[in-house]
């Protein structure tokens, strides 16, 4: 959050903070087949390319293969225990507001994932801008993309979130020209 009676530069915030990545961090855990089979039960998807080594293995991929939806599992950390790695660069960008909205979370499946193999990730801010809402006139909404790569550190999926940062009402109404002393 930008400091209070500081106007907000919403140009050098963009200069500064897109293109910003952090390093890769390894996933928890590697591709494995029961993981896979336990998701597949839960949500009843009975893709044999999912669950069935046998016939998985006369297919192009030569073997069972993860749900694509899986590949953000197997790239993060888990949630127990509790994980330290991964900056959230989301939250370090500084804004007007210090109130957050997740509103958009995509993926973009690069390749099939196979059993064995060890992802990682790594997140790019992808844009930062100004957006009026109803909630605030200088929302500030930012763009990320977590780049999930295999061993080789090529790209197998990329998640895009946008989030979208506001000030509370009593900021908003208390703001006589509605920007925040943004420029």
């Amino acid at each position: 959050m930008a400091k209070t009676g500081t106007p907000y530069d919403i140009e050098a915030v963009r200069k500064e903070w897109v293109g910003k990545q952090t390093e890769p961090v390894p996933g928890r855990y590697p591709v494995e087949y029961d993981p896979i089979r336990r998701h597949c039960h839960m949500i009843d998807d009975d893709n044999p390319l999912f669950l069935d080594p046998d016939y998985a293995a006369k297919t192009r991929h030569g073997g069972v293969i993860a749900p694509p939806v899986m590949a953000d599992y197997f790239a993060g950390q888990g949630i127990w225990p509790p994980s330290e790695d991964g900056p959230m660069l989301l939250r370090e960008v500084p804004t007007p507001g210090d109130r957050m909205v997740n509103l958009i979370n995509e993926f973009e499946y690069i390749r099939p994932i196979k059993i064995g193999e060890r992802l990682s990730s790594y997140q790019v801010l992808a844009d930062i801008f100004h957006k009026p809402t109803r909630l605030d006139p200088i929302s500030t909404w930012i763009v990320s993309e977590t780049h999930i790569i295999d061993e080789a550190g090529k790209v197998v999926a990329i998640g895009r979130n946008t989030l979208l940062t506001h000030r509370p009402p009593e900021e908003v109404a208390a703001d006589p020209n509605g920007t925040g002393g943004s420029k």
